[in-house]
C-alpha cells in the first residue's frame, strides 16, 4: 500500500544557476526583468558563458514549495521528469535529503536536465530564463495512480501547461485526485505564463478542476485582464464552478501580505518582518509551502497564511529558493505551531 501523503507537487524539475546581475546586463542580453522566458539549449549555453559567477542548486516552482512543506513537517512527494546526468542526480538527491519523495525514473536519452538561468538585481529582483529540457519528457505514464490518490492535496505548477504531454499528465492526476476524494491546487505561476493560457486557466477553475488557487496579485491582474488590482481580487471572490463552488484562493502582494479569498470572503494578512531582501526568488513557492503545511496540521486559513508569509519571508533574504533556517522553530518563536 503506498502510504498517505499530505502534499504531492507535480511541476518542473529545475537545476537553478543563480548570478547576481544589474540592470545593464539585462537589457545587453534583451530579457525582461522580473519575467521568466523560455530558452532554447543554445541560448542557454549562451547566456551561462556570459553570466558572473554562479550558485548551482536544485529548483523548480513545484519543487521548491514540495521542500518548503517537507520542511515544516508535511509528508510530500513530488513528480517531475529528470535526464540521467549529472544535473539530474543533483536535483533528485537535493529533493531525498529532504525528505521529499521522489520516484520517477529518469530518461535515458534525449534532452538534458532542465536549467534556469536566475538573475538577480541589487533590488532582489529575479530574472529567470528557462531551458526545459527533460521536463518536458513529463507525461502520463509518470503519474502513479496509488501515489496521486493518496496525496490530500496534488499541486500543480501553471508553467505545467507548456508542454502538451505534461498538460495531460497534469489533466490526469486531476481526475484521479478528485476520483480519491481530495482536493487540487494550482499556482498561476508567472503572468507571462498567464498570458498564454489564460482562457484555459480560467476553464480549469471555471469547471471545477482547480479547488485552490495561489496567485501573486500581478498574475491575478493578468488572469482577469484588468490593472484595478482590487478588481482582479473582487473577480476571484466572486469566482464560482459549474457547480456553484467557491474555490480557496490565495493572493500574494509582496510587502502588502496576502489575501485569503474563500466563500465571497476577504481576509488580509499581514506579511512577516523582512531585514533587508536579497533575492525574491522562490518567495510564491515558499508562501505556497508554508499555508498547505499549514492546511495538512488543521491550522485555519489565515493562521497558514501567516506560516506561509513566513516562510516566504526567510527565503527571499538569501540568495536561493530554498529554505537556510529552521523553518519549524521559526513558526514555534512566532507562535504558528
Amino acid at each position: 500500500m503506498t502510504a498517505p501523503l499530505d502534499l504531492l507537487v507535480i511541476g518542473n524539475a529545475i537545476v537553478d544557476v543563480i548570478a547576481r546581475t544589474d540592470d545593464a546586463f539585462l537589457a545587453a542580453q534583451k530579457v525582461a526583468k522580473g519575467a521568466m522566458q523560455l530558452i532554447d539549449e543554445p541560448r542557454a549555453e549562451e547566456l551561462f558563458q556570459a553570466m558572473g559567477p554562479a550558485t548551482i542548486v536544485s529548483g523548480g516552482s513545484g519543487a521548491n514549495t514540495a521542500v518548503g512543506a517537507a520542511l515544516l513537517g508535511a509528508r510530500t512527494g513530488f513528480i517531475g521528469k529528470v535526464r540521467d546526468d549529472e544535473p539530474g542526480h543533483l536535483f533528485a538527491h537535493d529533493l531525498k535529503a529532504t525528505g521529499v519523495g521522489f520516484t520517477v525514473p529518469p530518461a535515458t536519452d534525449g534532452p538534458a536536465t532542465a536549467r534556469c538561468f536566475v538573475l538577480v538585481t541589487p533590488d532582489g529582483e529575479r530574472t529567470m530564463n528557462t531551458y526545459l529540457g527533460a521536463c518536458q519528457g513529463l507525461s502520463p505514464a509518470d503519474v502513479d495512480e496509488a501515489v496521486v490518490a493518496s496525496a490530500r492535496v496534488v499541486y500543480l505548477e501553471g508553467y505545467l501547461w507548456d508542454p502538451p504531454a505534461a498538460k495531460e499528465a497534469f489533466r490526469k492526476a486531476v481526475k484521479i485526485a478528485h476520483a480519491a476524494g481530495n482536493a487540487v491546487a494550482l499556482t498561476l505561476s508567472d503572468a507571462f505564463c498567464v498570458g498564454r493560457y489564460r482562457d484555459e486557466f480560467l476553464g480549469l477553475i471555471r469547471d471545477g478542476s482547480i479547488d485552490i488557487l495561489f496567485a501573486n496579485i500581478g498574475e491575478l491582474m493578468s488572469l482577469y485582464e484588468t490593472e484595478d488590482a482590487d478588481a482582479a481580487v473582487q473577480a476571484l471572490r466572486d469566482e464560482r464552478d459549474a457547480r456553484g463552488r467557491h474555490l480557496l484562493g490565495l493572493v500574494t502582494r509582496s510587502a502588502e501580505g496576502s489575501l485569503v479569498v474563500k466563500g465571497g470572503e476577504i481576509r488580509a494578512v499581514e506579511a512577516s518582518l523582512v531585514h533587508e531582501v536579497v533575492d525574491t526568488t522562490g518567495a510564491g513557492d515558499l508562501f505556497a509551502a508554508g499555508f498547505l503545511a499549514g492546511q495538512a496540521r488543521g491550522l485555519d486559513y489565515v493562521t497558514c497564511a501567516k506560516l506561509g508569509s513566513l516562510a516566504a519571508a526567510e527565503v527571499i533574504q538569501h540568495i536561493g529558493a530554498r529554505p537556510q533556517s529552521d523553518l519549524v522553530a521559526l513558526a514555534k518563536k512566532r507562535g504558528l505551531l
